[in-house]
């Protein structure tokens, strides 16, 4: 499977054109802020581009972020920008065409920016040990669309976790099935190049997350995808997702939400969020507002990048049982049927 990737990715794909389906080609609308950054990458490295969700998470100025399976660097280029001059981004990608394509314009890139801060590396996300990345290295971990190609899944989390630094995160977009695939589906040479035939079944993806240390992945939005009439004649009623988590490295998280009393007030200052910021697809914080917070939510937000943009009221003295909705969060979103069990074992 690993060759048949290689090839489809390097020879077969030239443009997102190319592809069969919609699964690895992102069809969000970028937001506006955001479209500026993006009429900055080169055209070539644009029109390779096959990713499924918008990898660009709050906070990253200043951090050492890792691609994994940057391709032509699209995402590796956007993120340049955000990190900036005091910055890094190290994409890593096994298909020697795409990483030509993000080398070729690396200096491009530089001279478009004003600075340098964006290198790749040849290697294997199953390996990525080899690569020699250095443990609690990096302050975030992104990819888009690649999880679902690499065959084992479970030591790719589990190196991922590693190469975090404590209060790291790892934000990811990613293919999702609303049940296993038959072995049949998951060989089939095109459904793996599409990034359907790798697509984890939503609570086996949730526990191999766990066991790779990451105890409560935060789902941040998701969306069906729309598959061509001889795909779907294939899978026939099984139902794709394109979604996006958010996992930190945090030591003792609980399994569920408790309640502990504590509450948080945003501050404000996080860029392109003045008013509101969204943590996750159950999570939104007014300026201003209290808000009560399970134990979990409370540490993502005193333990992490986000830490100097919210005053936290109590501590863990006194367990209240489990969390309950006070009224304070917004309605939670409508979850789609075959994942509702999956977005609801997040915390509170």
């Amino acid at each position: 499977m690993r060759d048949q990737v290689k090839d489809y990715y390097g020879r077969q794909l030239q443009t997102s054109a190319d592809l069969k389906t919609s699964a690895c080609c992102d069809s969000t609308q970028a937001p506006e802020w955001l479209k500026p950054l993006l009429s900055r990458v080169h055209p070539e490295v644009s029109a390779r581009y096959y990713g499924c969700g918008l990898i660009a998470p709050e906070l990253l100025a200043g951090c050492r972020l890792l691609d994994l399976g940057c391709g032509a660097g699209r995402d590796a280029y956007l993120l340049a920008q955000l990190v900036g001059a005091g910055g890094s981004v190290l994409g890593v990608d096994m298909t020697e065409q795409q990483l030509e394509v993000a080398e070729r314009h690396r200096e491009w890139h530089a001279t478009a920016f004003g600075f340098a801060n964006v290198d790749f590396r040849r290697g294997y996300l199953e390996d990525l040990g080899a690569l020699d990345l250095g443990e609690g290295s990096f302050d975030v971990v992104v990819s888009n669309c690649v999880i679902n190609l690499t065959t084992d899944k479970a030591k790719v989390l589990w190196d991922i976790f590693r190469l975090l630094k404590p209060g790291g995160e790892f934000y990811f977009s990613d293919i999702y099935a609303d049940r296993r695939l038959p072995a049949a589906l998951a060989r089939d040479p095109l459904l793996y190049g599409e990034c359907l035939g790798g697509a984890l079944y939503w609570n086996d993806f949730l526990a191999l997350a766990k066991a790779a240390g990451f105890a409560d992945p935060r789902l941040v939005e998701d969306r069906p995808l729309a598959l061509h009439p001889v795909v779907g004649e294939r899978v026939g009623p099984m139902r794709f997702y394109s979604a996006t988590y958010r996992l930190f490295r945090l030591a003792d998280l609980e399994g569920h939400a408790e309640d502990y009393g504590q509450a948080v007030r945003y501050l404000g200052g996080i860029p392109h969020a003045k008013h509101l910021f969204r943590l996750d697809k159950h999570h939104r914080f007014e300026r201003g507002r209290i808000v009560p917070v399970c134990g979990n939510t409370y540490r993502l937000l005193s333990e992490t990048r986000f830490t100097p943009h919210f005053e936290r009221f109590g501590d863990t003295s006194t367990h209240y049982g489990a969390f309950r909705e006070t009224g304070n969060l917004f309605p939670f979103d409508e979850v789609h049927d075959g994942q509702a069990e999956s977005a609801a074992s997040g915390c509170c």
